[in-house]
């Protein structure tokens, strides 16, 4: 039959969610730097962020990508909020390439993951025309040109 649901109910994923992307957003990091004026090298400790996935919710709640698919994804009582966490990755990856935390050479990867896609479509109707992609457009849009 399978293990049981580690959430119960839809509040208790929402609230699972929200205590990972604090966890994603508050991210400490150790940083060392040679700091010319004293000659040594100093360590800090920055606060950075990760992007929020579905696959590191997983491993955050200590559940298999294929469990959270099969009890939650397709259960109707939890579809509002795994529709949610899926639209909040996507928003969060593009905020984080807006915001150039992500470097734009990455834009196809991470994109890619959301349905963005940097293939090109022909329309053949008297001359060729070749319509920009929706990820061609934010990646304009990142470097200032639109």
């Amino acid at each position: 039959m399978g293990r049981p649901r580690k959430f119960k109910t839809a509040k208790a994923l929402e609230e699972a969610w929200e205590v990972y992307k604090a966890e994603c957003d508050n991210q400490i990091v150790l940083t060392h730097e040679f700091s010319s004026k004293n000659s040594e090298f100093v360590s800090r400790e920055l606060k950075r962020s990760i992007t929020y996935t579905i696959e590191g919710f997983c491993v955050f709640s200590g559940i298999s990508r294929s469990a959270f698919y099969q009890h939650y994804a397709e259960n109707e009582k939890f579809v509002d909020i795994v529709t949610r966490m899926k639209e909040e990755c996507e928003v969060d990856a593009r905020k984080k390439f807006e915001l150039q935390v992500i470097p734009a050479q990455l834009a196809g990867l991470w994109m890619s993951k959301h349905g963005y896609t940097t293939k090109q479509d022909t329309n053949v109707s008297g001359s060729l025309d070749i319509e920009k992609s929706k990820l061609d457009d934010l990646i304009e849009q990142m470097r200032g040109d639109g």
